[in-house]
């Protein structure tokens, strides 16, 4: 399957809080080189876990030709290969760069298309039109579609030239809470701890409502609504999600407010460092007091949630899924399959970890000595999770009982970490 990445990409959310995933047609190889049906099983294989979330689908229709174009019998099994969650989660598609042929063929096939699926489908004639959609510095365009886009821009009359393809940041207004660094926003509405207060909000609402809701963080919200209630945030204005009463909403809101931080919860220095588990527990105790703070209460959260995996089917693997590309991003903000599973699988251990340690209520009556602050208990769980495996103290003073914990740090350990809290 290595030869077959570039085909099919996950770029992280769109805007509205859906899973993206990009084809990209120019990378289809020569029908001869191509096992067809090994194709189907790859995608299906890759997509699975993503699919189980509503999701957009970006189809860049420029490059593909005669000669890797699949036949219509196989664009035929496909459609009957990919059940039912494929064709009921896609909540939009959009074919980037239509010719007129591909406009022709969709009004062929219209008979045979439900009208609600012909309600998803959208064309995008140039690439700055994805902005509405999703930030397109996120996608790992190819170079061929970046350089058609060009052409076709230049092709235009100068009163017609669409914008830029990712236009600049407009400067914050005085209350705006979304696309705001963590350091001016603990100085804005947050509590006494630094928590934001979107965060504080959407949690808050979501611990009262949404704990037992099936499917909370995989299902999208009125994207009217989305954008009204962000700018609300922006202006000053009093959010009461408890009158909204929606938890979907409130779900989408909160993924995206840390998917629009400037920079990443979890910042770029640790993105840079994921694949260095010796480096982990340096970088987690390392972060800035804000972010350290914002993280503590996001994962506490989070292992409440996954404590009620039984009835909303979200386990730690599946608030991975949803939750590792809000939480890390690279500088240069492209989101790809191969960058995506470190980043779930570290969020993975992160809540599963700190999940099996606190257990929630437990946590906090047992667990957390009263002496020390929720930060400096969770810079101590940082290290039991992240550290070598000799014992950790965690503190002197601290040794009513002395407990074991086993964690397993990733796929490829054979043994998990033992250490001892004591």
């Amino acid at each position: 399957s290595a030869n077959l990445d570039p085909i099919v990409e996950v770029a992280g959310d769109d805007n509205f809080g859906r899973k993206v995933i990009v084809f990209n047609a120019c990378r289809m190889p020569p029908q001869h080189q191509l096992d067809h049906h090994k194709l189907l099983m790859y995608l299906k294989q890759t997509l699975d876990k993503y699919v189980e979330s509503d999701y957009t689908l970006i189809y860049f229709h420029h490059g593909l030709t005669s000669e890797n174009k699949p036949s219509l019998s196989w664009l035929r099994d496909a459609y009957r290969e990919f059940d039912r969650k494929y064709k009921k989660n896609i909540k939009a598609l959009y074919i980037v760069h239509p010719t007129m042929l591909i406009r022709t063929i969709l009004i062929l096939f219209k008979p045979l298309i439900s009208f609600k699926f012909g309600r998803k489908l959208n064309y995008i004639n140039y690439l700055s039109e994805l902005e509405e959609i999703v930030k397109c510095d996120q996608l790992v365009i190819p170079n061929r579609v970046r350089e058609y886009d060009d052409k076709i821009r230049l092709s235009l009359k100068p009163s017609v030239v669409p914008g830029p393809i990712s236009p600049p940041r407009s400067p914050p207004l005085p209350f705006q809470q979304f696309g705001v660094p963590l350091s001016v926003l603990r100085h804005r509405a947050a509590d006494s701890e630094g928590i934001p207060l979107v965060m504080r909000d959407t949690i808050g609402f979501l611990q009262e409502n949404g704990l037992k809701t099936e499917g909370i963080f995989r299902r999208s919200a009125n994207v009217s609504l989305v954008k009204d209630v962000k700018v609300k945030y922006n202006s000053g204005e009093e959010v009461s999600f408890s009158q909204l009463d929606d938890v979907h909403l409130a779900a989408v809101i909160l993924k995206m407010f840390l998917r629009e931080l400037p920079e990443p919860l979890l910042t770029y220095q640790l993105y840079n460092d994921i694949s260095q588990a010796e480096r982990i527990r340096n970088m987690l105790m390392s972060l800035p007091e804000e972010n350290y703070a914002s993280l503590r209460f996001l994962i506490q959260f989070l292992a409440q949630v996954s404590a009620e995996s039984e009835v909303n089917k979200m386990t730690n693997a599946n608030l991975a899924v949803v939750f590792g590309p809000n939480l890390l991003w690279g500088q240069d903000a492209s989101m790809t399959l191969s960058a995506i599973g470190p980043i779930n699988n570290f969020t993975r251990i992160l809540i599963q970890s700190l999940a099996d340690l606190k257990g929630t209520q437990k946590f906090q009556e047992h667990f957390k000595p009263p002496h020390i602050t929720y930060i400096q208990y969770f810079h101590i769980l940082s290290a039991v999770i992240f550290t070598c495996s000799r014992p950790v103290k965690a503190t002197p003073r601290f040794t009513p009982f002395r407990k074991k914990v086993s964690v397993p740090v990733f796929k490829s350990s054979k043994t998990p970490m033992t250490v001892f809290l004591s």
